[in-house]
């Protein structure tokens, strides 16, 4: 009979990690005398990141005594206690290999079902003083599980743990969570898993991710941990491709059409995705790596990119001032995941300046396929010398039978015609948003400079359009996902300060406009070097399991320690395991 150990329990504490301040509910204590289990959670108890812990699926976490003594073998350790593991309850019996999802049990007087395997992430490695901790867990089959509450009750160390059913379909806790995080996917195991009612809805998301890239030939990544990663993915390295025409767009944007030296077809992008240039500088510098987006129709012979000429902007200065028609350069194959989804609903494409690029070719792909989807095309510029794209954009609108545009002019010259030109004096604004009448089951596609997109944002969802639905293209990087720590101010990417000279490897962190020499003696992976040069980066884990730090490997390659429990997806590297083998341009 298996039996409830201890009760554990804990209130968010923040500590000291890395010269950084975490926000963790990781600490448990034993609780003396019975704890009330409710809906999400035991009284007494809470969670530092309710994104990735508690809730309703995610109420209590279990862990076994003898994962306890394994864990003291493996780790040469035996002063564990109660709560080491981060779980609410410590008990003897059901171990990974045997309880099931959807198993249901009494313990007390509260009624429990199994929700899914616990999720592990970095603070386990600092409670547990194991950087490697979150590995270690998954990849030995013994993760633990949560269990959600179908009875409230009271509960206490010493009540024996009683099944009261199992589920229909029989998958342990071990076999579940390697079905996620191994290499091995079989659509028939992927098709069981989301037979069981019980599975919580993430876990039922992920395998659904999975079974959709097997039936669109993925033959690499892990959809089910980082589906748009996965499905972005592209080969590295880069393609001389040579310069068919320029043309001036406004006072401050000229276009760049692209097309193979070799005669080969071009890798067709998906609408709103982008490539990387390599401008090689004639003064021995450093080459500069810029991410275009494409502007044009998708196509698999010519690219067309839009550039912003800014009075000090390295690379757009180097463009206007030496490249001319037939002159070569670097190009990397189309990336991203900001790009037009399929579908039938409304779609608002919302940009402002240099913004319009990506946006400008989802509208070229709606008209190229005579959708009969509502199209809006909301755009705001300065005035009409600097709105690009004008001509193009209303013969695009007047081609769908659903299309509509609303420019706005921050501050319109005297010759600008309100009506023709221009429909609204001002800003966009939620106002202005309202006005127009922005439908809210609209997928919104937006992109423009940071304040802006953090504007159109709230506005968005302060008239009622939803967070899920919003989509937007950060030019100067992704945005950062830092669990638990506790928010500081993130500064412009620079150069590291400790920075030592070596002959290491060119890291190039491509969005972000930097370079820099990799030198092993200070940095254990490309994830700690983007740390101290304050790269946007999204973690987790920290350890190769998650691949929330999956991003794009444009050029090079890496070798990776600890090897990842299941690869990222080919043109793609993870940077909290992986070491640069060569120059490498990273998507960050």
């Amino acid at each position: 009979m298996a039996r409830l150990l201890s009760v554990n329990v804990g209130l968010p504490r923040d500590i000291e990690w890395r010269g950084r301040v975490v926000h963790t509910g990781s600490w448990k204590t034993p609780v003396r005398g019975r704890c009330v289990a409710r809906r999400l959670g035991l009284d007494g108890d809470g969670q530092g990141d309710l994104a990735g812990h508690g809730g309703e699926q995610r109420a209590v976490l279990v862990y076994q005594i003898e994962s306890y003594r394994h864990w003291e073998r493996q780790l040469r350790r035996s002063v564990f206690v109660f709560g080491q593991f981060s779980e609410n309850l410590t008990i003897d019996g059901l171990p990974d290999r045997t309880v099931c999802i959807g198993d249901v049990f009494r313990i007390g007087t509260a009624v429990f079902e199994v929700s899914q395997p616990r999720v592990t992430c970095y603070r386990i490695g600092i409670r547990m003083n194991e950087p490697a901790m979150a590995a270690l867990l998954t990849s030995s089959g013994r993760p633990g599980f949560y269990l959600r509450v179908l009875q409230e009750g009271d509960i206490g160390a010493g009540d024996e743990i009683v099944k009261l059913r199992e589920a229909n379909e029989r998958m342990s806790i071990e076999e579940v969570n390697a079905l996620l995080y191994s290499s091995a996917h079989p659509r028939d195991q992927l098709e069981r898993a989301l037979r069981i009612d019980a599975l919580s809805p993430g876990w039922q998301g992920s395998f659904k991710a999975l079974l959709g890239s097997i039936d669109a030939g993925a033959t690499s990544g892990n959809a089910g941990l980082a589906a748009a990663a996965a499905s972005s993915a592209a080969a590295p390295g880069f393609r001389k491709l040579s310069v068919a025409s320029i043309a001036r767009e406004s006072a401050d944007v000229r276009s760049y059409v692209l097309e193979a030296t070799d005669g080969e077809p071009l890798a067709r992008a998906r609408p709103g995705q982008y490539v990387v240039l390599r401008l090689l500088q004639a003064d021995g510098a450093p080459p500069l790596f810029r991410s275009y987006s494409l502007s044009g129709l998708p196509s698999s012979e010519r690219y067309r990119i839009s550039v912003k000429i800014e009075p000090h902007g390295l690379a757009g200065a180097h463009l206007s001032d030496h490249v001319r028609v037939a002159d070569v350069i670097d190009v990397s194959a189309p990336r991203g995941d900001f790009f037009l989804e399929e579908g039938n609903g409304p779609v608002v494409l919302l940009s402002a300046g240099i913004g319009a690029t990506p946006v400008l070719s989802m509208l070229f792909a709606l008209s190229d396929a005579q959708s009969p989807r509502q199209v809006l095309w909301l755009h705001a510029a300065h005035d009409c010398a600097h709105h690009p794209f004008a001509v193009e954009t209303r013969r695009l609108l007047r081609s769908l039978p659903n299309g509509r545009g609303h420019v706005c002019y921050s501050a319109p010259s005297a010759a600008d015609r309100i009506g023709c030109d221009f429909e609204t004096a001002g800003h966009l604004s939620r106002a202005v948003l309202e006005e127009i009448g922005i439908p809210l089951d609209a997928d919104v596609y937006l992109c423009g400079p940071t304040r802006f997109m953090n504007d159109m944002k709230l506005a968005l969802g302060a008239i009622g359009v939803s967070a899920r639905r919003v989509h937007m293209e950060r030019f100067g990087g992704v945005e950062a996902r830092t669990p638990g720590v506790v928010d500081a101010a993130r500064p412009a990417p620079h150069l590291p300060a400790a920075s030592t000279l070596t002959d290491g490897p060119l890291v190039s962190f491509a969005r972000s406009q930097l370079s820099v020499r990799w030198n092993p003696a200070a940095y254990g992976n490309l994830l700690e070097l983007a740390e101290a040069c304050d790269v946007p980066v999204r973690w987790s884990c920290r350890t190769g399991v998650c691949h929330n730090c999956e991003s794009g490997l444009v050029s090079g390659s890496v070798a990776y320690s600890p090897e990842p429990l299941d690869q990222p997806a080919v043109g793609n590297l993870l940077t909290c395991c992986s070491q640069p083998t060569s120059d490498v341009v990273v998507d960050l």
